[in-house]
């Protein structure tokens, strides 16, 4: 049996054998450290024998069945509670059942269970939970997986004065000196991980959404077609003066308004309450009627329209959820990848439909799917439905196969089945499986229905296969004009080699009066190796042909010769984002497979960056010219040329930019992040005196912070601490303090560098979840390498107690972010090899390794690329 693992059989027996109808627990969190719980849950045993339930408690003081004690017998272990195994349920027979569970948690600084936090600015408490996939059992004893859903009472004591939002409205006791209880029911069957617990004295923003539900023909018809929905917004005290809120209600209720036109079922939660937590993991979470986002999307500083664009998105994925995830809910974690997948998938749908966003799909081609292509060429990489035995390997999948690859699937299945089809089908799923559980066969059987065509082999094509498949065009010209034009594409790689089915566009492009603007366009379908297009016959040639355009499919996009030369010189001159955008993708693609230099995509960028319209796009050509330098660039080359190159071009650029533009913002914090010669010294200086020398450049405090960051790690500052202490007077808020960790790990010394080490590997679990991330930040980024070199052995020797002392999600992050990836060496690689060899160690720990590892191994193949 086990508890912190819950293995997918393990889940599956409990199902078999248990129905739970009701929790009922009460916690109180007037404490600083611990809090009580007890917790009584009403269940059904179906099928006679034992089980467990899960618990993480720091004390178990009672246990009840039925009325009788049977704490011994459920604690066991000598009466010392072990959370790795639960609490025991033997020789439970059929019926009706009653446990009551006492115990004493211990409240969270880890972003996972019931996180306390304390806001420096004002000393205000504020909590919030995050339970996904399995972090209930932090707060109250239950069955911790996904198909065994219940209602639920919740009873919360805490001072009077504070609010207490759940996934219900409130109802609260008469207060006793200063303190209260809190109580609200959830009255409709809910999965454990989408249980919501927030309470501090939070500030709150209210307003109503309006609006219809629309109905259509596959799915029964509401009774009252007109609406309202309860909405507000809760964030911090100290932020209250920054919040936006009347964008965010804008953005939510055009959300609503998306969903209930395409859904066709009402949101079933009544409420809808957005609340913007501290030290949050994740983007958001989507808990019911009660979603929890990083209280970052709150905007302190100047930001460019990336940055709320972004946060719009999130806010679009986290309702999608309400539907997908909450209302119908996965059965387990392998399907994972469905929820996250669709959630992406519609919430970019809605953004590009219904807000300002209308080039979404375009931020998608360069931010999302970057993050799928690079996840997908790792060793560690996995069909989108895929293995999840048990949570230590569901909580690993939380990645760019899962959501990104997911996605551009999804993109592609609406392409292939026709988008009302698509629709209709998640309809159907919706009206079939409301407050309940599903899997991915339940949703392709609607959508066969729905579009008329068996799906199973697609599904089997795309679903169960890792890897990348290349589309090329394939052609010959004469007098301008084709004369032959073939579509291919490769086997999947990494994988084996498989062909899939594909809805493609075929664009042409050409120079027209000094723009490159589209000639033409094609859709077809490719499913083998090769499609000969001989329609194209005699069309007039074009000077770009993408074969992926409008990003209909998720493929490697390869250029042919004339149409990368064409690009490289024109890139300034193509007048569509998309296109632009792909070509961008294809050539930092390019840059990754070892077939273009990282010097002539940092030329590139320099070219085509000033004129780039998208500023989600321009951030993210900027930040992977910046990678290029680090990791896929002849390192005497850098030194020598193109440090100083593309650090001037970021000057050069943000003065040419419309002063205290969004594009001049891009290009300065940017160079935050990049090595200063003398220049970007006397720029970052005045940024942090607050007299920028660029006309029109907000110095705000975000921005004072990163320029000092970049100015104590080019050795550009004499007294450390005044610098700290006089930013740190001007912005005494949490994030301040954050970015004073920062600025202290870059201090690029020697004993700096392995004092900031040795506190994260030894002191890293009493540290919170973001003072660790700052620090790992600021000790690796803009690091000199030598100086880290001295910690190449000590972080094999602190993997293991690093994976055994952190919580599962920060020993994850730190891992990784502690990795010498500074070490870009063949004696690195072996280092590393050494390791997974010569110990036993979890799968979890052997995945975040390799996958460093082939980073490391595809950067020293770069660089010799490059240096060729």
């Amino acid at each position: 049996m086990s508890s912190i693992n819950l293995t997918q059989v393990e889940a599956a027996q409990r199902s078999r054998m248990l129905h739970i109808k009701h929790y009922d627990f009460h916690i109180d969190i007037t404490g600083d450290t611990h809090f009580p719980a007890t917790t009584t849950v009403d269940f059904e045993v179906k099928e006679e024998g034992s089980t467990f339930i899960d618990l993480v408690a720091s004390e178990v003081s009672s246990v009840t069945l039925d009325g009788e004690d049977i704490t011994r017998q459920a604690v066991r272990n000598n009466n010392v509670y072990d959370a790795t195994n639960g609490l025991s349920l033997d020789n439970l027979s059929v019926g009706s059942h009653q446990l009551t569970v006492v115990s004493t948690m211990e409240f969270s600084h880890t972003g996972q269970g019931l996180h306390r936090f304390v806001d420096p600015v004002d000393e205000e408490v504020y909590f919030y939970t995050q339970f996904e996939p399995a972090d209930a059992k932090r707060v109250f004893a239950c069955f911790d997986q996904p198909d065994l859903k219940a209602t639920y009472s919740i009873h919360v004591t805490a001072p009077a004065h504070w609010k207490v939002i759940t996934n219900a409205p409130q109802v609260m006791s008469e207060a006793d000196k200063g303190v209260a209880t809190f109580s609200s029911e959830i009255d409709y069957p809910l999965s454990t991980y989408l249980v919501a617990i927030c309470s501090g004295d939070y500030h709150m923003a209210s307003d109503l959404w309006h609006g219809t539900l629309t109905h259509h023909p596959e799915t029964p018809a509401a009774e009252h077609t007109e609406l309202e929905i309860p909405l507000a917004i809760y964030c911090r005290k100290s932020l209250s003066d920054h919040l936006d809120a009347d964008a965010i209600f804008l953005e939510t209720k055009q959300g609503f308004d998306f969903y209930h036109e395409n859904f066709g079922m009402a949101y079933p939660f009544g409420k809808y309450d957005q609340l913007f937590v501290p030290e949050f993991n994740a983007g958001a979470m989507e808990n019911a009627g009660a979603v929890t986002f990083r209280d970052e999307y709150i905007f302190t500083s100047k930001n460019t329209r990336t940055a709320y664009e972004r946060r719009c998105e999130t806010i679009l994925h986290e309702m999608a959820h309400m539907w997908f995830g909450d209302l119908v809910t996965m059965r387990w974690w392998d399907d994972l990848w469905l929820n996250e997948s669709f959630a992406t998938w519609a919430a970019c749908v809605s953004q590009s439909e219904a807000t300002q966003y209308d080039t979404a799909w375009v931020t998608f081609a360069t931010d999302t799917k970057a993050w799928a292509y690079k996840q997908d060429m790792l060793p560690s990489t996995h069909p989108i439905s895929t293995d999840a035995s048990d949570m230590e390997t569901a909580e690993q999948n939380f990645d760019g196969i899962t959501y990104a690859k997911g996605a551009s699937v999804l993109k592609q299945l609406q392409a292939y089945v026709g988008r009302e089809a698509f629709f209709a089908g998640v309809r159907q799923h919706f009206a079939n499986h409301a407050f309940g559980n599903a899997t991915f066969a339940d949703l392709l059987h609607a959508l066969s229905a729905s579009s008329g065509r068996d799906l199973s082999d697609w599904a089997a094509q795309w679903l169960k296969t890792t890897g990348i498949n290349e589309l090329r065009a394939d052609f010959s010209v004469q007098d301008n004009r084709y004369t032959s034009f073939a579509l291919t594409q490769s086997g999947a790689h990494p994988g084996a080699g498989e062909y899939r089915t594909h809805r493609v566009a075929i664009g042409f492009y050409s120079l027209i009066d000094g723009q490159v603007v589209r000639t033409d366009r094609l859709e077809v379908d490719i499913d083998s190796e090769r499609v000969e297009l001989d329609q194209l016959i005699g069309h007039q040639a074009a000077d770009l042909v993408l074969v992926n355009d409008d990003d209909l499919t998720y493929c490697l996009m390869k250029l042919d010769a004339d149409s990368r030369d064409f690009a490289a010189k024109n890139i300034d001159r193509i007048a569509d984002p998309m296109a632009r955008t792909l070509i961008w993708s294809a050539c930092w693609e390019m840059v990754r497979a070892g077939d273009m230099r990282a010097r002539d995509f940092v030329d590139l960028v320099i070219t085509g960056a000033p004129i780039e319209t998208e500023i989600s796009v321009l951030q993210r050509v900027l930040g992977q010219a910046t990678q290029a330098l680090e990791v896929y660039a002849d390192p005497q080359w850098v030194k020598d040329t193109g440090a100083q190159r593309f650090s001037n071009a970021l000057i050069d650029a943000a003065a040419a930019a419309e002063a205290g533009s969004d594009t001049q913002l891009a290009f300065v914090q940017e160079l935050c992040a990049n090595p200063l010669d003398d220049r970007g010294r006397a720029l970052m200086r005045s940024i942090v005196d607050g007299e920028p020398e660029l006309n029109g450049l907000v110095a705000d405090h975000q921005l004072q912070w990163r320029a000092l960051r970049a100015l104590v790690a080019a050795g550009a500052v004499a007294d450390l601490e005044a610098e700290i202490l006089s930013l740190s007077t001007i912005d005494p808020s949490a994030t301040g303090k954050l970015y004073a960790h920062l600025v202290r790990a870059s201090e690029n010394t020697a004993t700096n560098k392995a004092a900031v080490f040795t506190e994260i590997t030894e002191e890293g679990h009493r540290l919170s979840n973001t003072t660790l991330r700052y620090k790992m930040a600021g000790l690796t980024g803009l690091a000199r390498p030598e100086l880290l070199q001295q910690l190449n052995d000590r972080y094999f020797e602190k993997v293991p107690w690093l994976w055994d002392n952190l919580t599962s999600e920060v020993a994850q992050g730190v891992l990784a972010g502690l990795y010498p990836a500074w070490d870009i060496s063949p004696e690195g690689v072996k280092r590393t090899q050494n390791f997974l060899d010569s110990h036993t160690i979890s799968a979890g720990i052997r995945r975040i390794l390799t996958e460093q590892q082939a980073l490391v191994e595809r950067a020293i193949r770069n660089r010799a690329v490059d240096a060729a």
